[in-house]
């Protein structure tokens, strides 16, 4: 009996779409409305956040589909903070809890982003160039970028569906 091999190429793990890294102090309810207002786009929340961890982890996330251009525009926070409760080894005459704030990110490798716009289509280095100046004039952002996917060792997170 003769054995069948099929070899898929890395291609389907390569998706087409431009990542942007956002780095502000807003909150992503006012990020997205000043994205909305400034690109002319529809971007809302979803109703369940990106959730890792069984609900140990969410970040929040808005979409758009863009039905016109065939593209589906993602806001998503890179920072999700939780608060836990500290396990001591020792016994002390004060036996109280202490609370600490553990800080967890969708993308490790980019820890200082605070969020990350991902459009699903693949656009002309000047169409990105163009999100990147419109981003660049809103006044609370302090700097907006591109992110080459291909080198993200952690670009499985980026799979929001």
């Amino acid at each position: 009996m003769a054995v069948q091999k099929f070899v898929l190429d890395d291609s389907f793990d390569d998706a087409a779409y431009t990542l942007i890294g956002v780095h502000c102090s807003l909150e992503d309810y006012r990020l997205a409305f000043f994205i909305n207002r400034r690109l002319g786009t529809a971007l809302k929340r979803k109703k369940d956040d990106l959730d890792f961890n069984n609900g140990q982890v969410t970040y929040s996330i808005y979409e758009w589909e863009d039905d016109k251009q065939l593209t589906t525009w993602s806001l998503v926070s890179n920072i999700c903070k939780r608060e836990e409760l500290q396990i001591r080894d020792y016994e002390s005459l004060f036996d109280t809890q202490e609370k600490i704030i553990k800080t967890f990110h969708l993308l490790p490798e980019y820890k200082t982003v605070n969020f990350l716009l991902k459009i699903e289509t693949e656009f002309s280095s000047s169409k990105t160039k163009y999100i990147l100046d419109c981003l660049l004039k809103i006044p609370q952002i302090a700097t907006a970028y591109s992110i080459d996917s291909s080198i993200l060792k952690s670009k499985d997170n980026l799979i929001f569906s």
